[in-house]
């Protein structure tokens, strides 16, 4: 008997078999004995069905969960569970399309690779949602190199700098500090509002700041060592970003506010559940909080309209009134009302 030479491939076999039922079945796509015996030829590799057979055994001994199932005279085969299920791989696939901080480019990419984790008839039901999602996302393409940057820089424990830019009426980056790099040390990358955040402590002011990743420009790990770190130690970050409304800096105050009782889940959502709520009448309630006094504080209370009031201290009280009173004011002056005397 003459034995035919062994295509290069063929010690390759079995990875072909597990590649070809990882992306082609599923539960409801059973593949064919003869289907993967095709696939195999198609990459020139010559099989027996026992030898497939002891293919599918292996890859069970691995752990690769290969279900067999009968279809009239035939058997097919599927893999049942895997790393990810569809409703895991579709969670994934909304929390990329939805965060503003990846590029469209990137997003896409991402999304094609968690893709690779389905089936190419799961993939579908995926592809289907991305199209359904449409939110507004970053144009900086550098954002995966600063977050690897930013993420080697507090693994080195060592400083970094950075250029931090804002955009012109004419969409052109322009970098703050007339092009000056910023020197920080990195301590921990914070999620909030959609965005993504750099947690730093600034030796020169003596401070903790926050920086947009995604407004970030050639990011350098230096060899100077971290400093700040009891500062950082002394926050609690998980209340210290609710406290700090939009991530914007400013001065921290216990302020006291009265809210309708609609309301109450808004505040909880946004103080957290174990904020102190008293009952204020039957339709009203009250708050204490301690929360960054800043524009993007009274923008939110703003959002509620009457249906929240700044009752204390009165210096917060005033800066609401203050705020209240130019935002009107620029409405009033385009419709030619005189502004009234108080608000």
């Amino acid at each position: 008997m003459i034995l035919m030479p062994r295509s290069p491939n063929h010690r390759l076999k079995v990875l072909y078999v597990m590649n070809f039922l990882l992306h082609n079945s599923d539960e409801g796509h059973p593949v064919t004995m003869r289907q993967i015996i095709d696939h195999l030829e198609s990459n020139g590799i010559s099989a027996e069905r026992k030898s497939i057979y002891d293919d599918i055994d292996a890859l069970r001994d691995f752990g690769l969960d290969i279900v067999q199932v009968a279809s009239g005279r035939n058997h097919c085969y599927f893999v049942a569970n895997r790393d990810f299920e569809l409703p895991e791989l579709k969670l994934l696939v909304d929390s990329v399309q939805s965060s503003k901080f990846i590029t469209r480019k990137k997003t896409h990419t991402l999304i094609r690779k968690i893709e690779q984790l389905a089936s190419i008839h799961e993939a579908q039901l995926l592809n289907r949602q991305v199209f359904v999602l449409n939110r507004v996302k970053s144009v900086n393409e550098a954002i995966y190199y600063n977050v690897d940057a930013i993420h080697d820089g507090i693994a080195k424990n060592k400083k970094i700098q950075f250029h931090y830019f804002e955009y012109t009426v004419e969409k052109q980056k322009r970098y703050r500090r007339d092009g000056a790099f910023y020197v920080m040390s990195p301590f921990a990358m914070c999620w909030d509002d959609e965005n993504y955040y750099l947690v730093a402590y600034d030796s020169e002011m003596e401070i903790i700041k926050h920086f947009r990743v995604d407004k970030m420009d050639n990011i350098t790990v230096l060899e100077e060592d971290r400093d700040g770190a009891e500062a950082y130690a002394a926050i609690d970050m998980a209340v210290y970003a609710k406290k700090v409304f939009g991530m914007f800096s400013g001065e921290e105050v216990n302020v006291q506010m009265r809210f309708e009782n609609h309301l109450v889940g808004a505040v909880m959502d946004r103080l957290g559940h174990d904020v102190f709520i008293v009952a204020d009448g039957d339709d009203h309630f009250t708050v204490r909080a301690n929360v960054v006094v800043s524009p993007q504080f009274f923008a939110w209370i703003s959002g509620f309209g009457s249906s929240v009031q700044v009752i204390g201290p009165d210096d917060v009280v005033e800066e609401m009134a203050k705020h209240v009173r130019a935002v009107a004011h620029q409405y009033l002056s385009l419709i030619h009302i005189s502004e009234p005397t108080r608000l």
